[in-house]
């Protein structure tokens, strides 16, 4: 079982991001920076590829990792993540663990809690699965590919809508079958020293990012995942629930 990483990178100027990530397998490292270039080269007896590209959008990034990844299993990675010691261990044991999945998602630590902690293994399916964001998902690189999933170019940081694509895609990998499961093993930690394009608030556009992201998930039912979003969320967006709803609606 080969364990290959793709991470999404901005602004790289030399190569110290791998030993920065502590990483220990092959990886691709889709740079967006200022000029043009594709290295590859060995490092600590690893298989690497930099895909320097002048061009933004964190959809077309992660796309130019998966459309060149060889590995069997793939780690979505950002470049702030620092991955632990045994990462490769606790990955393999989990595809070997359940031998069905497509896509396995962990936990990250984080200096402070703001994402779900999963503390019992379980299989992930419609109803639970907006919990998880790609940074803390690993592939069967094969299931994806057969069933053509990439990431929506429209969604995430560089874009029009400033957040969403790993929604998108982990919608897509169910809708279309794959099977998902979540286990209580953490593989990297977040450290959050890069400030997010588009973490700017709940503001105007927040909300009307978040309507466009439902409404692409489920043209049916995006309006009630928006009023899920709005009463769930209400105390974390510090405003009356029929505002943010409003909002998100375009109303």
């Amino acid at each position: 079982m080969k364990i290959q990483v793709l991470v999404a990178a901005m602004h790289q100027k030399d190569h110290a991001l791998l030993e920065k990530m502590h990483l220990k397998t092959d990886a691709i490292v889709a740079n967006q920076c200022d000029f043009n270039s594709v290295e590859d080269f060995e490092w600590n007896g690893h298989k690497i590829r930099y895909l320097n590209f002048a061009e933004r959008g964190v959809g077309l990034n992660r796309n130019n990792a998966l459309m060149r990844a060889t590995g069997d299993i793939c780690l979505l990675a950002d470049d702030d993540m620092i991955y632990v010691d045994d990462y490769v261990e606790k990955v393999k044991k989990a595809f070997e663990k359940f031998p069905d999945a497509d896509v396995i998602a962990f936990n990250l630590i984080e200096p402070k809690i703001t994402r779900y902690v999963i503390k019992k293994a379980y299989k992930v399916g419609f109803l639970n699965y907006l919990r998880f964001g790609t940074a803390r998902v690993a592939i069967r690189l094969k299931s994806v590919r057969e069933k053509g999933i990439f990431f929506n170019q429209c969604f995430g940081g560089g874009t029009e809508h400033s957040h969403g694509e790993d929604n998108i895609f982990l919608t897509d990998c169910l809708r279309k079958g794959l099977k998902m499961y979540a286990v209580p093993e953490y593989i990297a930690e977040l450290t959050e020293e890069r400030e997010s394009t588009w973490k700017s608030g709940y503001d105007e556009k927040y909300f009307r990012d978040q309507g466009a992201l439902y409404r692409m998930i489920s043209p049916r039912w995006w309006k009630f995942l928006c009023l899920q979003d709005a009463l769930r969320h209400r105390k974390l967006y510090d405003c009356f629930w029929v505002t943010s709803y409003k909002k998100m609606v375009g109303n």
